[in-house]
């Protein structure tokens, strides 16, 4: 991902996440932060636009059982930083059913384990749990994180084992 691609970005999110806004600058931020763990999917030889981004992850190292709230800045990466944190993957529906999920969550392990984390976490919202139980992920239920879900709607705090 790059600085030109936060339009495209922006766009993809306000068709995956309609109920979860975040800003423009929580992406710039994320991206300018980490970025090592941002990147955009473009469309393949099989979807007619092929400089179309249908997908994006945002992902950046931070604390065990802890998640961001939606729609804030970080400021900065913790010191302390003990996951990996995978802060949001979005696929158009052009993208879904493609594997390029799983392609993604590979990837992101990984880069995860080369930069010494252990484990992956995320906040699965909506129906995604599934997905990221198929991924390695279980669900953590922890009620100190009870208020900044609730920022997220229906959503599950999430972590797979490197």
């Amino acid at each position: 991902m790059a600085a030109g691609d936060l339009d495209a970005v922006l766009a993809t999110a306000a068709v995956v996440h309609p109920d979860l806004p975040e800003s423009a600058a929580v992406f710039a931020e994320r991206l300018r932060l980490w970025p090592a763990g941002c990147f955009v999917l473009e469309a393949g030889a099989d979807v007619p636009d092929r400089s179309a981004v249908i997908g994006y992850v945002v992902s950046h190292p931070w604390r065990s059982g802890a998640a961001p709230a939606l729609d804030c800045l970080l400021g900065r990466l913790p010191d302390d930083a003990a996951t990996y944190y995978l802060h949001d993957l979005a696929l158009l529906p052009a993208a879904r059913g493609s594997g390029a999920g799983g392609r993604i969550v590979t990837m992101l392990a990984a880069h995860a384990r080369a930069t010494g984390f252990s484990t992956l976490s995320l906040v699965s919202v909506g129906d995604s749990a599934g997905f990221w139980t198929r991924q390695g992920f279980s669900p953590v239920d922890d009620p100190a994180l009870a208020d900044k879900l609730a920022s997220y709607g229906t959503a599950r705090y999430m972590v797979r084992r490197l």
